[in-house]
């Protein structure tokens, strides 16, 4: 008998077939999608690492090459007072000068015959000025009694020109104000006054003595201190309060710390080691900082040394005979 069926494959054998080849489809497609998620993330985390890398150059970049902002007004990290308006002065200037402490008019002198007529060269030397020099800390309580018991003749010897008076804002003491950095703050205020309202710098550095917080307090804050400079005086207030509550020049003040540190200008050697650090025609004065009298005494005999040191530029007074009578 003849058959008409054809050798096909069994429909069984084809169905496992699709669907191992359907599984292995799938299998594919997740393992591109895998590949391509993958891939995807790495590129992400790169570009991450790329653009955290670009901002940490340009922040470091920009941080070393912006110029560090310093005051004006300033020579050797100092602020000479111009003015001592805002503070009290007990007499005018050019009034009295005695021999009384605090009082600078009473220098050696040559001693002049009292029979005979003295006549004086063209020009005598000048009597040198006493340069004073007062390192502070606005948290420290030295530098607070100092400026307490000396004020009234600082102002005195500035007023008469008998003295130049220059202060030198500095934080040692940073970290003695619960983290707030006053110090540091307070003479970066200081150094704004300085700048943009000279005149009222002695006013608004008397306060900051006169008025100092505790050591370990907080201190004022920036818009105290702010407050703290108009009220004494300053001109300009927008500009000197923007400056104060920036802190515009705490990095300045920080450097100018640690250049004291290394060395004082104009000396033998000495460095700062505590404040308030004074200086009288650059030797320091390590008397009471509370006795004025015993300042005053220090620099009349800073002036006295000065004086008998001082080359005569001119010849000294020469002695004329009194005339005689004749008979």
């Amino acid at each position: 008998m003849s058959s008409d069926e054809s050798p096909n494959v069994p429909a069984g054998r084809d169905r496992r077939h699709a669907v191992r080849e359907k599984a292995q489809q799938v299998q594919a497609q997740q393992s591109r999608a895998r590949v391509i998620r993958t891939t995807s993330i790495v590129t992400a985390l790169i570009a991450v690492i790329a653009i955290a890398a670009v901002v940490v150059v340009w922040a470091v970049t920009s941080a070393s090459s912006k110029p560090l902002l310093k005051p004006a007004n300033v020579t050797d990290d100092g602020f000479v007072v111009t003015t001592v308006s805002g503070v009290g002065v007990p007499t005018e200037a050019g009034s009295v000068r005695d021999e009384t402490p605090g009082a600078l008019g009473a220098l050696p002198t040559e001693t002049e015959p009292p029979a005979e007529a003295v006549t004086p060269a063209p020009a005598e030397t000048a009597q040198p000025v006493v340069d004073i020099r007062v390192y502070v800390d606005y948290l420290s309580t030295g530098s607070h009694d100092f400026q307490v018991a000396n004020v009234q003749q600082l102002s005195k010897w500035v007023s008469e020109d008998a003295a130049t008076l220059t202060y030198y804002p500095v934080a040692m003491l940073t970290a003695k104000s619960n983290g707030t950095k006053y110090s540091l703050r307070a003479a970066s205020a200081a150094a704004c006054v300085a700048t943009h309202s000279p005149a009222t710098f002695f006013a608004f550095n008397n306060a900051l003595l006169g008025q100092q917080p505790a050591v370990d307090s907080d201190g004022y804050t920036d818009v105290e201190l702010a407050d703290m400079a108009i009220a004494s005086g300053s001109d300009s207030a927008k500009v000197v309060r923007s400056c104060i509550e920036n802190e515009s020049f705490a990095s300045w003040a920080k450097s100018a710390t640690e250049r004291a540190l290394q060395g004082l200008p104009d000396t033998k050697g000495v460095a700062l080691t505590g404040t308030p650090m004074v200086l009288v025609n650059g030797v320091p004065y390590v008397g009471a900082l509370d006795d004025p009298k015993e300042f005053a005494q220090f620099v009349l005999t800073g002036a006295s040394d000065a004086y008998y040191k001082t080359p005569t530029a001119t010849p000294t007074p020469t002695v004329t005979p009194a005339p005689t009578t004749t008979p």
